[in-house]
């Protein structure tokens, strides 16, 4: 029996991973809609493949944190990222928490089926376009600054870009006020910035929000 977990707080996304895993033969699929959730019914269920979004409600990337804790227990279940996030930076950052594959929320209903099939027996997945991005990303070393981040520090980004308060990050991420605050003159360090707008004009450009986008299934 196959069983799929799939990690995503978007109801139609849900209904369409649903409709496409059943079409393939899936005989059980799980839905969470929560990283928490997801984890939970993973330690219960132990799944064949995970599907999982990087963003969720939080927008803070905390796919990344989800794919990283969960490869502490298991290194062999396949993760298919499911996502709008097209940034090589995040591309290759979920590569190398150990996300098996990658594929976009605006690809066709038959690339989303490959890139299943393809982690489902293990082997890598990611489309040409993002793969193409990646290799010149690494060819151009490290121009991008968003390589130099922590995941920590991109998920605080994500927020940022989005013009949540510094109290309001620190409740989507469960640290201190403090923290926040300190990984935030960290960033402006690393960017060559000294105020918190220009932080944010950093952030928006490097990581636009999704949320406008619909994903097609």
């Amino acid at each position: 029996m196959s069983r799929v977990l799939v990690i995503d707080d978007h109801p139609i996304v849900l209904q369409g991973c649903r409709q496409l895993l059943e079409d393939a033969g899936v005989e059980q699929i799980m839905e969470a809609q929560s990283l928490a959730d997801g984890f939970r019914l993973y330690r219960a269920h132990k799944p064949d493949v995970i599907i999982v979004d990087l963003a969720m409600r939080t927008g803070a990337l905390g796919g990344l944190s989800f794919i990283r804790r969960l490869r502490l227990h298991d290194q062999k279940t396949p993760i298919l990222v499911f996502t709008m996030h097209s940034d090589p930076v995040i591309v290759s950052r979920a590569l190398e928490v150990g996300a098996t594959g990658y594929v976009l929320k605006d690809a066709a209903p038959d690339e989303m089926l490959k890139a299943y099939q393809r982690v489902r027996d293990n082997q890598p997945y990611l489309s040409h376009d993002l793969a193409s991005e990646v290799a010149f990303m690494e060819a151009r070393g490290t121009s991008n600054p968003l390589r130099r981040m922590t995941v920590r520090e991109l998920q605080t980004l994500a927020l940022v870009a989005e013009g949540k308060p510094y109290g309001v990050i620190a409740e989507q991420l469960h640290v201190s006020y403090k923290t926040v605050a300190n990984t935030c003159t960290q960033l402006k360090a690393k960017l060559g910035v000294r105020t918190l707008p220009e932080l944010m004009r950093i952030a928006i450009q490097h990581l636009p929000t999704a949320t406008s986008k619909t994903p097609r299934l």
